[in-house]
């Protein structure tokens, strides 16, 4: 039976990718919040308006965000060149953080 070899997993999701999908969300809190104040003088409808719009919203909302995270993830096989090759010992951000305090 063939041996699972070693995979690098890479994500390459900006914020340009869901910077739409940002804006969307922040219309639908706005319009949520419009029609609240719109309904202001019954209360009860007002939250209800409030809850309908965002709940009815968020499902298709993470569903888009989830798929183009998705979309966004890259499956390579690491060959033995690269398995083999040692790996750099540089300053992560960490270690130049702690350095800059000391």
């Amino acid at each position: 039976m063939n041996e699972l070899g070693k995979y690098r997993f890479t994500c390459t999701l900006s914020l340009g990718d869901i910077f739409g999908q940002i804006i969307v969300w922040v219309g639908v809190i706005f319009a949520s919040l419009a029609s609240a104040l719109a309904l202001m003088s019954h209360p009860i409808y007002s939250f209800a308006a409030v809850g309908l719009i965002i709940v009815t919203s968020l499902p298709f909302l993470l569903f888009a965000f989830v798929t183009t995270l998705f979309n966004h993830i890259e499956i390579t096989p690491v060959t033995e060149e690269e398995r083999n090759r040692p790996r750099s010992r540089g300053t992560t951000p960490m270690k130049a953080v702690a350095k800059a305090v000391s």
